[in-house]
Parts: structure tokens; sequence; C-alpha cells
């Protein structure tokens, strides 16, 4: 095996390297101006230690994967092209009344209650680049009016001459048949062939979504529209930065949906929050192979600390209707809960609550925290767990970034004065805040969905997750703790072990049992043509990436609710055809196992009707995953310790003085090793904080788990 994963971050770039049954990891700067020199930069730690030129490296490996967080940051920063709509005629206002909730997406809960301070977000789509056209399509696919091409050319000659710079057609009921939605686009181009304007891209949503809703399908063909040419040139430059180097192969780029695929087999709405799903995916292996059962994987970057859910055997939570940014969209995606309370994350005075707070916004790499000392002012996380003692100033990120505490404690002059304490308390408030606002964040995603925090291990990666592992544990209540091999760089680790898929789905509702006629499901015709549809879907797009048609593999899912209920529980099914009553009870039968299972034996309600309503098929292939093996912790392995290498004076939240603090390198992460807290483990590309109370055991392949002492 030999291939890259690449995970190009806020304030990192990560790159992971398997190379001949190795596996190299390395950290650099993002360069957000031009991506490709902090890939290069990566990359080439990495050839050092292989002692190989990049070229070469390149030429040889079988793939290039990329998960970046680039459509994130160009939605944040709003820079994207004038894009213009093309919806029903009646439906126009539908885009910025935005279902009423607006001014609350994406925001906190304590936003969406303080109603007084409420404001939408600037839109994406003026009010002035939406048309209107006359067509009408029923719920079930009828033309009830066709399209007034006349009309039709006129507003599209009317929005051209507005200056727009991407194109957006969405029909009312276009995802049941998308006939006007194609005519319009191929109008389009006859008014206006691609030798006139160029590559203008042209987004139809019924191409992005399969589902119903007309706000949130429109909104997802904005989004993506919108990120178009942002991701196009950034990943056409980075792929030209491979071709350069003698990288002769498709490049790969992670999706939200927890697959992969080619640059031109991917719409840039599903490369948006790769990054943190790549990690979500390494989690669900550790999960399957390692015998790890139910995980909740937090990963704490340098802007961002971001939740998920893998319960054990690996099943993992989605969102079909997630909250990007600030819109509601609808696409398959990963689910993730993501704080702004990264390492990079900037400390301000709370004036309401006469305390800290941290976050969202972040200092990100350029200028960075106060203490990169490349222009930062303002107090970070990273700078609060510096003047604690936590940090080596002079091995950071692996010797590549020189730390200055000074420049650290003269960014805490203004808060340490507002507070009135020391810089040594306000470092130990900024960390103590941080750690209770992202446990916060994972006892809320664990009981939004029925879950107690000691039935689940926590996976703590990410550059700083190390760092905060126990204190998050700690205000959570979670009593085990791993730190996954390749802790700093375990998302672009993921992304080396997916695989190239596709997610298609149809949006029907389907009576499994229609209570009203007291009759069960009996069209098994009409399910499996739904089913085969999504699977060509899928298996077209894989073949268009050069997959062999043997290797293709589908998987059925199905979106169940009880009638009285308003709640979707996703099925995977074992088969991708009904045939039989048989298969219907089977299925009747599975879905409540699973609603039980979350919800409790009371919950189901079969007697007000058992609904299917969505079709999901994810066609996909199946390869040879990062795997390293199991992470039980090992009886026949006797405890050993290990010897530090310094000491340092370590400032700890439940202590008023500073602790002598034994400090280890990474021979601390042989098999067996045992140290109890206080102490801190520096493996060169990040640090383990083993705080007071707390055990440090190394386990296999470099991990190693934290558990309270005593439990």
């Amino acid at each position: 095996m030999k291939r890259i994963a690449v995970d190009i971050g806020g304030t990192f770039t990560d790159c992971f390297v398997a190379w001949q049954g190795r596996y190299l990891q390395s950290k650099a700067l993002t360069t957000h101006g031009n991506l490709a020199l902090g890939f290069n930069d990566a990359l080439d730690q990495i050839c050092e230690q292989l002692e190989t030129a990049r070229n070469e490296v390149l030429s040889q490996v079988d793939s290039v994967r990329y998960a970046t967080t680039l459509g994130t940051n160009a939605l944040i920063e709003r820079k994207g092209p004038r894009v213009g709509v093309l919806i029903t005629h009646g439906f126009e206002g539908t885009i910025p009344v935005s279902r009423g909730r607006g001014y609350g997406e994406g925001r906190s809960v304590a936003e969406q209650m303080d109603l007084t301070r409420a404001k939408r977000p600037n839109p994406l789509v003026p009010i002035t680049l939406i048309r209107g056209v006359r067509e009408r399509i029923d719920y079930l696919g009828n033309v009830i009016m066709a399209i007034d091409e006349d009309d039709l050319r006129r507003q599209i000659r009317d929005l051209v001459e507005c200056g727009i710079e991407a194109l957006v057609i969405s029909s009312v009921n276009g995802v049941v048949n998308p006939v006007h939605e194609n005519r319009i686009r191929e109008i389009f181009r006859e008014e206006y062939p691609s030798s006139m304007l160029g590559a203008l891209p042209v987004v139809t949503a019924s191409s992005i979504s399969g589902r119903r809703g007309e706000y949130v399908r429109t909104t997802s063909a904005i989004i993506n529209a919108y990120l178009h040419s942002t991701m196009f040139f950034a990943m056409s430059g980075l792929e030209l930065n491979l071709r350069a180097n003698d990288y002769a192969k498709p490049m790969l780029l992670v999706h939200n949906t927890g697959g992969m695929a080619h640059l031109n087999s991917t719409d840039a709405l599903r490369t948006v929050h790769s990054g943190p799903v790549a990690g979500i995916a390494a989690a669900e292996v550790l999960s399957t192979r390692g015998e790890l059962g139910n995980i909740v994987a937090t990963d704490m970057g340098g802007t961002s600390f971001d939740i998920g859910i893998v319960v054990e055997g690996g099943i993992k939570h989605y969102d079909f209707t997630p909250v990007i940014d600030r819109w509601m969209v609808t696409v398959p995606m990963v689910h993730l809960a993501s704080l702004g309370a990264g390492g990079g994350s900037i400390a301000r005075y709370d004036p309401v609550y006469k305390s800290i707070k941290i976050g969202p916004d972040s200092a990100g790499s350029d200028p960075g925290p106060a203490c990169y000392d490349r222009g930062g002012l303002r107090p970070t996380v990273t700078d609060a767990d510096l003047v604690l003692g936590y940090l080596d100033p002079a091995n950071y990120a692996a010797g590549s970034i020189k730390l200055n505490p000074r420049r650290s404690k003269l960014a805490f002059e203004d808060l340490c004065d507002t507070l009135d304490v020391s810089e040594v308390e306000l470092a130990r408030q900024i960390k103590r805040r941080a750690d209770n606002d992202m446990a916060i964040g994972v006892l809320s995603e664990l009981s939004s969905r029925g879950y107690k925090p000691e039935d689940f291990t926590m996976l703590a990666y990410g550059g700083n997750g190390g760092l905060h592992a126990c204190g998050i544990a700690r205000a959570a209540q979670i009593k085990r703790v791993l730190l996954p091999p390749f802790c700093s760089v375990f998302s672009a680790c993921g992304a080396g072990g997916m695989t190239q898929m596709h997610i298609h789905e149809y949006m029907k509702t389907t009576a499994i049992y229609n209570q009203l006629l007291g009759k069960m499901f009996s069209e098994f015709h009409e399910f499996n043509r739904i089913v085969a549809e999504l699977e060509e879907k899928g298996r077209q797009d894989l073949l268009r990436q050069g997959i062999a048609p043997e290797d293709i593999r589908h998987r059925l899912e199905l979106d169940i609710r009880y009638g009285a209920q308003h709640i979707d529980t996703a099925v995977v099914l074992e088969r991708n055809r009904m045939d039989s009553n048989d298969d219907i009870l089977d299925l009747i039968q599975k879905h409540r196992r699973d609603y039980e299972a979350r919800f409790g034996t009371g919950a189901p309600a079969p007697e007000t009707g058992i609904w299917i309503s969505t079709y999901r098929v994810a066609s996909y292939v199946e390869g040879a995953p990062i795997d390293f093996g199991s992470f039980a912790r090992p009886e026949d392995v006797a405890p050993r310790s290990a010897e530090p290498v310094t000491t340092r004076k370590c400032y700890f939240t439940g202590s008023n003085e500073a602790l002598d603090t034994p400090i280890y390198d990474s021979a601390a992460l042989e098999e067996g090793v045992r140290i109890s807290g206080p102490a801190l483990i520096n493996t060169g590309s990040t640090t383990y904080l083993v705080e007071p109370g707390w055990q440090f055991e190394a386990a296999s392949h470099g991990g190693a788990w934290m558990t309270v002492i005593g439990d």
C-alpha cells in the first residue's frame, strides 16, 4: 500500500502517508493563498523521513486524497460569485423567507431565543437575482403547465445582463420529474453557449438532491453554485501541483457523506466539513475492528472542536437536512456538531456574566495565537496552555514552530487587568472554560440521541485533543479516553482508509402498513424499480471514475417512521430487493429493534401505521482501510514504567501551586507503559497531558488509554 492523505484545516495542513507497511505523519501551516504550498511543505517533511524525492513519492503512490475546509471558509468569508436563480413562478419568495427560520439557523439555542438580537445572514442570492419561470409540475410528476419559453428566454437575458456568474434552476416537484429543470438548462445553453460565456456553471436542484422540500433543495443548489468556482480553481491548482510533481492519477476528494470521488465527480457541496468527516470514518474503523464499542469522537484542532457519534458495530449517525453555515440544506451528511473551541480560539471578557468566553472567532494560522510570534495580539487557548507549562516552546509541532511565551503574557495583560487576576489564574480560567464548553457539547450530543456518557469511550484526536482530553472527559463524566495512533493527524489518517462512494436518494411516502386501510405493502415491483434506478445512478458514477463493474457494491437504507411520530429511523437492509410478505415482516421487525434500542421498549407505535419516507442507496467500492487491529487493553502485557527525560513546573485547574511534572518522550508510547498523572508526553507531533487523578497506559500501534485512577 502506497497512498497519501491530506487534511487541509483552517490552521494546519495534516499529511499522512502509508508507504509499504510504514505509516508517517507531518504537519505544516495552511497557506490559504495557495493550498499547494502547505501541502508541499507537509509532504516534504515525510519525504525527508523516506529519503526519497517528492516527485518519486508522488509517481509511486496509488492515490492522493484531500479533505478540506476550503468550502466552509468561503461561506464564512462570503467569497463567491454572483448567483442567479430561476424558480417556479410564485415561489420566488421561498428563498428570502427561508421558512421563517433564517434568523436562527446555524445559531446556538441561546442565540435563537434572543429575538431582540435576531439577524438574518446576508443572502447568497439577493432578491434582485431571483426570477420566476411560468411552468408547473404536480406532486406526482405530471406536467400541468408547460414552460413559457419566450418568457423564460427574457428572464435568462435579464439575469445575464445583471452580471450573474452562476445559475441555479429549481422547479417545484422537480425531484419527482426533472424534465422542466433539464429543459430550462437546455434553453440557457441555446441562448448562451459555452463558446460565448465560457464555463459559467449551471446547477439544477434535482441533480444535487433527491429529497422533497423546495427551500432546502434550492438552498443546496445555491450553495453548490456559490462554492463551485472557489473549489474548482483551488482543487485544480492542487491537481496541477500534483501533475508538476509526476503524479499522473486522478486526485480524490473526501465527501461529507463518508466516501470520496474524483474531482470531476464531486459537487462542491459534498466537500463542506469533509475533514472532520474523515476523522469519523477512522473512528468507525476503530469501533468495528478495534473492538471499542460505542465511541464519541472528538476532534480538537486549531479552529474548531468537532463531535461525532459512532455506536457499537461501526454505525454512524447522518444528518439529512444539516445546517451549513446559516442555511439548511438537504444532503446526506455524516452528523457532526462543531464548536468554536480550538487551540486558536480567542478568549475575551463577557461583560454580562463577568467571566471568560471562548470563541467562536479564531486566530487561525495567520497570524495565529500570540505565542506564534507572527503578529497575533489576542489571547487564545494555545497561549493559555503555554502559560500553564503544558507546551515546550522549542519543540512545538515537531519543532517547526518556535513559541514565544512573552508574547502570550503580553496578550493576557488586558484581560488580567479587567478580571484582576494573575496570568496563571487567567490561563486556568481559559482552560477550564474551554474544557467545560466542549464537555457541554459532548453531553448535548449524547443526551439528544438517548445515550448515556458512561456507555461511551471518548476518542480524542486533533492537534490539541491530547492536551484537553482529561479536562473534557472529567467535565462530561466520561471515564475512558482513547488517544488513537497518529492522534494529531487522525482525520488525514481516516482519509487514507476511505473508499469511493456515492449516495443517491429518492423521497416517496410508501405505506409498509396502512392503518386506515388495514393493508400491508404489496407493491414489490415498484419498490424494486426505485431501488434499481438508484443503484444505476451510483453505478454510473463509479463507472465514470474507472471502477470495474464487478467491484461495485450497493447498500440499501430506508428512512422509516411510525404514523403518529415525526422521527425517521434509518434502517439498513441486508438485501436490496423485496419479493414477499416475509421480507416485509423482517423489515418491520428490524425497524422495531432499532427504534427500541434508541427510544425504549414502549416507544414503537405500529398501530398508527408504518411508513417509508426516503429510499437511499450507497454505491461504493470495498477498499483496504488503515487497520490498527484491536485496542482492547491486553491482559498478558505486564505494565511497566518509563523514565522521564526532564521535569517542568506546570499549573492545573485543581491546584493553586505549580506541580513538578515529569516530561516523557515518544518512548512512553511503547505498549504496556503506565504513567500516573500529573505528566506530559511529548511525542514530537503532539503533546498528551495526563492530569492529576488520571492514568496513562500505552496501547498497541502507538495508541494510548487514559482512565480515571481507581476505575
